[in-house]
């Protein structure tokens, strides 16, 4: 009798019954990064298998198309040398620099400025004229108030890093659902309480998307940076490698900087994925 009750519980038990299920849901869900992976890893491989092949059968002049085989030894040599991980460090300082100051004025900012109406009325006027004027349009602005070193470099990166990081805050906070703050004010809770339990987890998502951009964008300025007047950086790697017509070297240092770009992304993705582990996944 003893064991027939055993056996009955072990299996109406939920944990017993759900088991088989969960397993087969991580199953799926292991499967399906396993082939998202694959499909990535095979999408970069044919890239990288034209470039190889188009250039060698003369579908494109190999004078400003090497080979990608012939770019990774340019690629291998600068690093030998050190001008790469010289270079790359000058880009790095500056660009996590400027991300880093935008991130930690951008972000307090625009939580003030979507949660509280005064201040939105206050600075209203002053966002629409800036965030509409193009960072590189200001650069001869920022060289001429800060010089030609690394602070006008690094504040040219935060001014540019600032605009999606802000407006998509104040997006965030303005666009909380309207349900979860009449439950939350139904239960009585302060105004710090409801900012802090609600807006705040609610607009995360947001507010991450726009940090991301901000990552992009802090990369893709300064080299723009770089290239105008420096004499260190991803930037003028490129631009020096292009007035020499080193073209393996100057396609070597865009792999570069793409590679940095993919990779802060996904540090960034990670990230995000860290500060919203409580978000159900569609489907899910």
């Amino acid at each position: 009798m003893t064991e027939f009750m055993v056996r009955e519980r072990a299996t109406h038990h939920p944990a017993t019954r759900d088991t088989p299920a969960v397993g087969v849901h991580v199953g799926r869900r292991v499967g399906g990064v396993l082939v998202t992976a694959a499909g990535k890893v095979v999408a970069v491989a044919l890239l990288l298998g034209v470039w190889e092949v188009a250039p060698r059968l003369g579908l494109v002049d190999g004078t400003f198309l090497p080979p990608f085989s012939t770019v990774l030894g340019a690629w291998w040599d600068l690093l030998g040398n050190g001008q790469l991980a010289s270079n790359t460090e000058a880009s790095l300082v500056r660009s996590l620099a400027g991300f880093g100051l935008a991130v930690a004025v951008a972000v307090p900012l625009g939580l003030l400025i979507g949660w509280y109406k005064p201040v939105a009325t206050l600075l209203g006027p002053l966002l629409e004229v800036f965030r509409n004027t193009a960072a590189l349009a200001l650069l001869p602005v920022f060289v001429l108030l800060l010089g030609i070193g690394e602070t006008s470099k690094i504040a040219i990166v935060f001014y540019a890093c600032t605009w999606p990081i802000l407006l998509n805050t104040i997006s965030a906070v303005r666009d909380v659902d309207p349900t979860l703050l009449r439950l939350a004010k139904s239960m009585d809770l302060s105004g710090f309480r409801l900012f802090q339990k609600v807006i705040l987890p609610a607009a995360t998502p947001t507010v991450f998307t726009g940090i991301r951009l901000a990552g992009a964008v802090s990369i893709l300025v300064l080299v723009a940076a770089e290239m105008v007047g420096a004499k260190a950086g991803l930037g003028y790697l490129v631009n020096a490698a292009q007035f020499n017509f080193a073209i393996p070297q100057m396609y070597a240092g865009i792999i570069t900087i793409s590679a940095i770009g993919v990779l802060f992304n996904q540090a960034l993705v990670a990230l995000e994925r860290r500060f919203t582990s409580w978000r159900v996944p569609v489907g899910a």
